[in-house]
């Protein structure tokens, strides 16, 4: 009879989440991911195969427990300009408070391990789809709302969207003075409320 695990997979994910978060794959070894998780070597790759396969499930774990979080007021049904200046609102923001100097798991990971390994990749452009289906979305619904006018390329416009944001995500990790975020904060967002309605 084997026995019983004295873990929770989804804790130790959540561990390994905060921890790659702080210092990056490169920067985090399998010695402290057995000292963070308090579980022996063996068990950690039991249960999760590598290094290289835990970082991917912490990917998948910050994907749907911190990214559907963030990425659902872009998502709702109803979601329209506000959504997108609030979004930005929360990540300059984000440079005055705790996660200053820790940024977004996936933004950090698009720096150090996109290009790099498939793997890391895959999720990164998951992500990077997801986001820029969620500004476009959203800007589809100020279009068809009246908030602006119909010859705005959405495409362009949520592509733009998206390199902002994650330009925004790493200046929070690189721990930029709050003030260069907020102005990035007010041109984006002077971007998108400069969009011109459609004549009545």
């Amino acid at each position: 009879m084997s026995r019983a695990k004295q873990y929770d997979r989804t804790e130790l994910l959540d561990r390994a989440v905060e921890l790659f978060r702080r210092q990056g794959f490169n920067g985090t070894s399998t010695a402290e991911l057995v000292a963070e998780f308090g579980v022996n070597r063996k068990s950690m790759y039991a249960e999760f195969g590598s290094k290289q396969q835990l970082f991917e499930a912490a990917l998948e774990r910050y994907n749907s427990k911190h990214l559907t979080g963030v990425l659902a007021p872009l998502e709702a049904p109803d979601a329209s300009v506000d959504a997108i200046r609030q979004a930005f609102h929360d990540y300059a923001s984000a440079s005055e408070g705790p996660f200053r100097g820790l940024g977004c798991l996936m933004c950090n990971t698009a720096v150090e391990r996109a290009a790099l390994d498939p793997g890391s990749g895959r999720y990164v452009a998951a992500y990077l789809e997801r986001l820029t289906r969620a500004f476009r979305h959203a800007l589809s619904n100020a279009q068809q709302g009246g908030e602006n006018t119909p010859t705005v390329d959405l495409d362009e416009m949520a592509g733009f969207l998206t390199t902002a944001l994650i330009g925004m995500a790493a200046s929070v990790r690189a721990k930029a003075p709050p003030a260069q975020l907020w102005a990035a904060y007010k041109v984006v967002t002077g971007v998108v409320d400069a969009l011109p309605a459609p004549k009545r």
